[in-house]
């Protein structure tokens, strides 16, 4: 009888971003719940990360996912979450567009790299120059600038006192097959090292800047300096990069030259209920940044 008493206990009641909910879980929420009655679901959420240690590698609380997983438990009736006190506006669905960067030389640049070098990289995520980069992204990239979502970087591309170029990464996307293949780690290890992954979402050559090489270039630059720029920001490194490169629209020349390896092609599957081909395929390269890096994102 005990032991399924303990069954009972170790139960998986819903899974959410990685985190497996059991009985007990649900438990320790509803007494959590009962001994705050006046706290408000933000307060319940910081002291429930407090109690799991459920921490992002920077120290910060995951305030917001755990919201979140309370939510999906309450819809599900697990658990009675105190009603809703008010309603904050959502700052990214009321965000507005990006207006024309300030004070940006746009006089055609056509030289060799040489004449530009060394080029200076600039890291402008949480400064005042994240402005600039948003507006050459919104003003300039074809697809235009969206706002990144969890862990990302930007930087700026500097050469004779001139902004050159302007990359942007953010965390890695949950489940590629060539790409997982690639690494070789299993579903555990990937939902635990997700992190140290990095996915370039935006690389652009400003328009009037015609400097052969300057792309692969930039990209070599990168490798070397993202993952302690990303430590320096979240608190751990990065061990892979990846991208994705749409080939009815770009053959990813400057990757290839910058030793990125091709592992294969997306599925072509979006968020979709039916799990059926929904966009198109991509072809997905990656560039280790590690000698070790399978062995440290399977760990």
């Amino acid at each position: 009888m005990a032991g399924f008493s303990t069954l009972c206990r170790m139960e998986t009641l819903l899974t959410y971003r990685g985190r497996t909910v059991t009985a007990a879980d649900v438990a320790t929420i509803c007494s959590l719940i009962a001994e705050h009655p006046q706290a408000s679901r933000r307060e319940l959420s910081q002291r429930l990360c407090r109690a799991w240690n459920w921490v992002q590698a920077n120290g910060a609380l995951r305030d917001m996912v755990c919201r979140g997983l309370m939510l999906a438990l309450h819809r599900a009736g697990f658990i009675e979450l105190p009603p809703v006190r008010r309603r904050p506006p959502n700052p990214l669905a009321q965000r507005a567009r990006p207006g024309p960067a300030p004070e940006v030389d746009t006089t055609r640049l056509a030289v060799r790299l040489c004449e530009v070098r060394p080029l200076t990289l600039r890291q402008v995520r949480r400064t005042p120059d994240e402005a600039v980069f948003n507006s050459l992204i919104e003003h300039h990239h074809y697809l235009g600038y969206s706002q990144p979502v969890g862990e990302h970087v930007k930087y700026l591309v500097y050469g004779q006192g001139r902004v050159l170029a302007a990359l942007a990464w953010c965390s890695a996307s949950r489940a590629v097959g060539c790409r997982d293949r690639f690494i070789g780690w299993s579903a555990e290890a990937r939902r635990r090292n997700l992190g140290l992954l990095a996915y370039n979402t935006r690389f652009l050559i400003l328009p009037w800047v015609e400097i052969p090489h300057l792309a692969s270039h930039v990209l070599g630059l990168v490798a070397r300096t993202l993952s302690a720029d990303w430590q320096q920001l979240y608190g751990h490194p990065i061990h892979l990069l990846e991208t994705y490169v749409d080939p009815t629209r770009f053959r990813g020349t400057c990757y290839r030259a910058a030793n990125w390896q091709l592992l294969g092609l997306t599925t072509g599957r979006g968020p979709s209920k039916y799990k059926v081909p929904n966009r198109p395929q991509k072809e997905v390269l990656a560039l280790p940044l590690h000698r070790r890096f399978r062995a440290r994102l399977a760990a």
